[in-house]
């Protein structure tokens, strides 16, 4: 019995779950309402602004004309505030039944006896059936926009009396076929609406909007980024470009604009965004090793700790001896998955099991060692340090006593005759076992791994005096092109 009631308990909680939900789509909602009705009485000002300065401008040919354009904005005005009144009125009411409804399900689970509770549940259960908030349409009767009442009155006087509202341009279409996402910059593309059937009045540029959302849907959701905008489209295609691709999809739509008004958005258009987005996995970081966010910096656990001698010392006189070598070994204070020891190491925290990723890293003004690369996560020991197994690549660069630059794995080491790079990229080819190091600022093929991954691989790396910083939610660019047709300086370290 007890479990019965359990039961009930539970499908009353998802019960009132899904009347939250609603209330807050309510409540959304009716401040949606709020919104474009004080949109609607803007752009119904702005309108009537507009056409008083054209009236102004020639009012002996217009005077007779000046009624009946009023009376139309006006009508309009009136009919959307109407059907939005409307709609306001029956959110407040479906909102103060949800609300009622809400509060008489959360009194429900306070009932303890067994035919009372049933009893009630099963009254809940028929009025959330019979709910107006269900049956209640949550899509705005009308728009505020009210451009269609804009005028031109540059035509010749003559033609006054013919005079109607000057259309406005019809919602042109995502061409998804010319649509191209490359280098981490989205092209779009569109076709105008015909003017020549006189429905679509002329345009003079475009309008576009974007915002990136990980839902398939293309409605949006809650918390979903707002739009952002860009104006001014004298083309029919415009690329945005420096994206970072931390989502599944960017949605696109476009509009077009006569002289002073704009028409209606096209249809949205979700332009799948495919990047390899990851961070640093704190919990591996060695305990000197300080994560935030995309940086990663060394900040020893206090000079005194390094060297019992230099306690008490003035931290000033004794910085630069207190620094460790990258070869100190010092204790560790971490967890059983914190890296310890000389192994200055931190993981990434997304696994690459296949396909082609990319992403980049920039060491910190004050850097003297850093390594990049990859690695089995099963096969790292707490004290291994990169590139010293056989499940371990990566490129390492010192400029500790003097500078130096090398590709190591499986405790082979490679020197590279080049000098330190400010933008390292690195591009990782799982199924056909490439690893490649890129100079970005030179387009410099650094250093290539030829191997067979065999076990889920993680971004890795080491930290020692200084910090790095990296970028995520990259593209494959579109340079590694030359070099992963080129053999050059592919790995002679044993694979």
């Amino acid at each position: 019995m007890c479990l019965c009631l359990f039961g009930k308990q539970e499908a009353l909680r998802r019960i009132i779950s899904t009347l939250a939900n609603k209330n807050e789509e309510l409540q959304n909602f009716l401040e949606t309402v709020d919104n474009t009705l004080t949109g609607l009485q803007e752009q119904s000002c702005k309108v009537m602004s507009d056409l008083e300065v054209e009236l102004d401008q020639l009012s002996s040919a217009l005077h007779e004309r000046v009624a009946e354009l009023r009376d139309a904005i006006t009508e309009e005005q009136h009919r959307k505030e109407a059907e939005l009144q409307k709609q306001l009125s029956e959110g407040k009411f479906a909102l103060l039944s949800c609300e009622e409804l809400l509060e008489f399900a959360n009194q429900t689970l306070t009932i303890s006896s067994e035919e009372d509770f049933l009893k009630a549940a099963k009254q809940i259960k028929e009025r959330v059936t019979m709910a107006p908030a269900f049956r209640l349409s949550t899509r705005l009767a009308v728009s505020e926009n009210m451009a269609q009442f804009t005028v031109d009155f540059s035509a010749e006087r003559a033609g006054l009396q013919r005079l109607q509202f000057l259309p406005v341009p019809r919602a042109p279409e995502v061409d998804v076929s010319s649509c191209t996402v490359r280098d981490n910059s989205i092209t779009v593309a569109w076709r105008p609406a015909g003017e020549a059937d006189g429905v679509s009045g002329p345009t003079e540029r475009y309008e576009l909007e974007y915002r990136k959302t990980n839902c398939d849907s293309l409605l949006r959701a809650t918390g979903e980024a707002c739009w952002e905008k860009i104006s001014d489209i004298t083309e029919t295609q415009v690329t945005i470009s420096g994206l970072k691709f931390d989502s599944r999809f960017v949605v696109v739509r476009v509009r077009a604009k006569n002289k002073t008004a704009a028409g209606e958005f096209s249809e949205p258009v979700a332009v799948e965004t495919r990047a390899f987005n990851f961070g640093f996995d704190a919990l591996t970081a060695h305990p000197e090793l300080k994560v935030h966010s995309d940086t990663v910096t060394w900040e020893p656990q206090g000079v005194k700790g390094h060297d019992p001698r230099l306690r008490g010392k003035d931290s000033k006189s004794c910085s630069r001896s207190a620094t460790p070598s990258p070869n100190k070994t010092t204790g560790s204070r971490a967890g059983r998955d914190r890296f310890a020891g000389e192994s200055y190491t931190v993981l990434g925290d997304k696994e690459m099991t296949a396909g082609c990723h990319y992403w980049e890293l920039r060491p910190l003004a004050d850097w003297k060692s850093f390594s990049v690369g990859v690695a089995y996560r099963a096969s790292l020991g707490r004290f291994d340090q990169l590139g010293k197994s056989t499940g371990s690549w990566c490129l390492h660069a010192s400029q500790w006593l003097q500078s130096s630059l090398s590709a190591k794995h499986n405790n082979r080491a490679k020197a590279l005759d080049w000098p330190l790079p400010q933008r390292i990229g690195i591009y990782c080819n799982y199924d056909n076992g490439d690893l490649s190091f890129i100079d970005v600022d030179r387009l410099r093929l650094l250093h290539s791994f030829k191997t067979k991954f065999s076990q889920p691989l993680v971004p890795a790396f080491t930290v020692w005096c200084g910090g790095i910083t990296i970028t995520t939610g990259l593209q494959v660019p579109g340079f590694m092109g030359k070099f992963l047709s080129s053999s050059r300086s592919l790995s002679n370290l044993s694979q």
